[in-house]
């Protein structure tokens, strides 16, 4: 039975390969076990995924950018108005 069960999960996971790559990414990162247990320790503590934090630090990244540079700042609030003097650079926008 042990071995059936495998085999089935074996197939189907060949099978949805290409999918699962389509739909998600796996980033192979490290961090330092104490810093990894802290921050495993506060995600458990309050509640948070991995993701939610990944997403909560990818906005603030935005954020503190938009801080620095203008032309990205307006195209986050959805401004469409600028000046003729203010470049737009889309690279650092994607």
């Amino acid at each position: 039975m042990e071995n059936s069960r495998k085999v089935k999960d074996k197939r189907y996971e060949d099978k949805h390969k290409e999918e699962r790559k389509a739909k998600c990414m796996v980033w192979g990162t490290s961090v330092p076990r104490e810093k990894a247990e802290e921050i495993n320790e506060f995600l458990k503590r309050c509640g948070y995924t991995k993701v939610q934090l990944i997403e909560a630090g990818y906005k603030a990244l935005l954020d503190d950018a938009a801080e620095h540079d203008l032309s990205l700042g307006k195209l986050m609030d959805g401004y469409d108005d600028f000046f003729g003097f203010e470049e737009v650079d889309k690279k650092k926008t994607e």
